[in-house]
């Protein structure tokens, strides 16, 4: 017992005086592994410091964990290797301590415990500390091993004395797993709040082991790049999640790679691959692996596990290496689709929409926009107007006055029935080259994404989804540097009007009906409510984008002298 309380004693003194208050052992390596400017991040701590609410925090708690790591580890192994070198005795007396003993002590951010620095002791670092997502990373040899759902990482047989010593101390407890130094499990998916979405997902297994049989392990497939694994299950189907859920984050996690990095996809769907081909292809040169579908075992140097998150739609520059941001994205989609669309669209079709962008308009509908004789000595270019046309619920009843009246104050229309389908590419196309876009709330909003900073997007904000759309798309779309007009419509436009007293509160008061639940916002806000727009009302908003994209396009305004425009947003 003596022996026992004095082992105990000096053993978590060891770990205590040794080892720095960390959040987790980390090489510089891994900082970038996480796409974190490092530099910048540290200058920036203390000012964007913010609860842990989201995965920022994780890219801070991962910075200080490095820097602490990089001041503390002469003293350590200093420590260590006198302490060691001194204690032998300790090999038979470490068998009652848990093998999952906390080797390191967390301060200000609360780390999965037993982390080290990766690329020398080849364990795994997790951070945990986001409310939409984790993040692991595994340096070293990674090896991955489908049918049990598990990526490995193997020791080699040069070990720093800290994991001999550890491995000693293991073998002692023998403990049915043997082989396993760590193990971590992970739903690489970035909902991590949504636990009825999470429980779908797919879980990995992240196991360290020992090397000890080189043929328990061969490699079918060897790379000499990272990979990246994350899901496509979940809410993939439809557009908003595919964007918000996975490619923004996957943007976010891995452009840092510049292309020299293999996804790994759990829940792999063929028709994804197909469908974001051109983006897929812009981020990683190499074909993404079908992590259930391939049975072979594939060898990286690194992995990273899971996708970062930073907000709805958009990207923060804080967080990111070189300080990207949206805008910096919505450029990354030029690069993608442009050399599609220049490739597809016939020479016949591109003539017939030159004519139009070129072709005369005489407002007629009372505009307060007055056109000069020098003007009209020259042809003045058409704004153009796209309308997202939903079927089902949160129709547009009334859509054909809208594409007559948006036509008589001088608009060129086009209507958009996108469908899940619809090649993106074409759609692309299509707003890249459009001033004014008009859609009701709905996933298919999502398509401002490939608006030009400076157009014009108006969104029909049904009764009761004033917090969605704002976070969604409202936020996002200023976010981008469009001009965002967000029209609520008022109770006589809802179909609701024709279900419900007009005193009710759910034409009267949404707010209280909202806050009982989502459950309540989707059944009668999302589900069950169409809209007919009051055109006097609404005429007021498209007027005002009508100005303003005209006299952007005909030279009149610049970029920067649009604020006053939209003080009605």
């Amino acid at each position: 017992m003596f022996l026992f309380l004095f082992s105990f004693f000096l053993f978590g003194s060891v770990l205590l005086f040794s080892l720095p208050s960390l959040d987790g052992f980390l090489s510089w390596d891994s900082a970038d592994a996480f796409g974190v400017d490092s530099k910048g991040a540290r200058e920036n701590h203390n000012a964007n410091a913010r609860p842990c609410s989201s995965m920022s925090n994780g890219a801070y708690s991962l910075l200080n964990c490095i820097e602490k790591w990089q001041t503390e580890e002469k003293r350590r192994e200093k420590i260590l290797d006198k302490t060691l070198n001194k204690m032998s005795f300790l090999e038979t007396a470490f068998v009652v301590v848990p093998w999952n003993y906390s080797l390191c002590v967390s301060t200000r951010y609360k780390m999965v415990e037993n982390q080290s620095k990766l690329s020398e002791l080849r364990t795994i670092c997790c951070d945990r500390s986001g409310f939409r997502s984790d993040v692991c990373i595994m340096k070293g040899d990674v090896r991955t091993h489908s049918p049990s759902s598990s990526v490995f990482l193997y020791h080699s047989k040069q070990q720093s004395k800290f994991i001999d010593f550890i491995s000693i101390v293991h073998r002692a407890a023998k403990r049915h797993d043997d082989e396993e130094l760590q193990h971590e499990k992970i739903r690489p998916y970035t909902r991590k709040w949504e636990n009825p979405i999470m429980d779908k997902i797919d879980k990995l297994d992240l196991i360290v082991k020992k090397d000890t049989m080189v043929t328990n392990h061969r490699c079918d497939v060897r790379h000499d790049v990272p990979a990246l694994f994350f899901s496509t299950g979940g809410y993939t189907g439809n557009l908003y999640h595919e964007f918000n859920d996975g490619i923004l984050p996957l943007y976010i996690t891995s452009q840092h790679f510049k292309k020299e990095v293999v996804f790994v996809i759990l829940e792999y769907h063929n028709w994804w691959i197909i469908k974001y081909e051109n983006i897929l292809s812009r981020l990683s040169n190499y074909q993404p692996i079908d992590f259930a579908g391939d049975k072979r075992t594939h060898c990286f140097p690194e992995a990273v596990v899971g996708l970062k998150i930073h907000d709805d739609l958009t990207v923060d520059p804080s967080l990111m290496k070189g300080n990207k941001s949206i805008l910096d994205f919505r450029h990354f989609l030029d690069r993608a689709y442009q050399p599609r669309i220049k490739g597809s669209i016939p020479d016949k079709e591109q003539g017939v929409q030159l004519k139009l962008n070129q072709s005369a308009s005489v407002p007629t509908l009372g505009r307060s926009m007055k056109i000069n004789k020098d003007d009209q000595k020259h042809r003045v270019k058409k704004p153009k107007l796209v309308i997202l046309s939903r079927s089902g619920s949160r129709a547009l009843v009334n859509e054909d006055c809208l594409v007559k009246m948006a036509e008589e104050m001088g608009f060129r229309v086009e209507v958009l029935r996108p469908k899940r389908t619809t090649e993106l590419a074409k759609m692309y196309r299509l707003l890249n080259k459009s001033e004014v876009m008009v859609g009701v709330h709905g996933a298919a909003l999502t398509h401002f994404l490939f608006l030009k900073p400076g157009s014009v997007l108006i969104q029909v904000i049904p009764l009761g989804t004033d917090s969605p759309a704002e976070t969604c798309f409202g936020k996002p779309a200023r976010e981008l540097g469009l001009k965002y007009i967000g029209y609520k419509i008022s109770p006589r436009e809802s179909s609701l009007n024709n279900e419900y007293h007009k005193d009710d509160p759910v034409l009267t008061n949404p707010k209280s009906v909202t806050t009982k639940g989502w459950q309540y916002t989707k059944e009668i806000y999302l589900d069950r409510q169409n809209v007919s727009l009051d055109m006097r009302r609404f005429h007021k908003r498209l007027l005002q984008a009508y100005d303003y994209s005209f006299k952007k396009i005909n030279g009149q305004i610049s970029y920067n002298q649009t604020t006053d425009l939209f003080k009605l947003c």
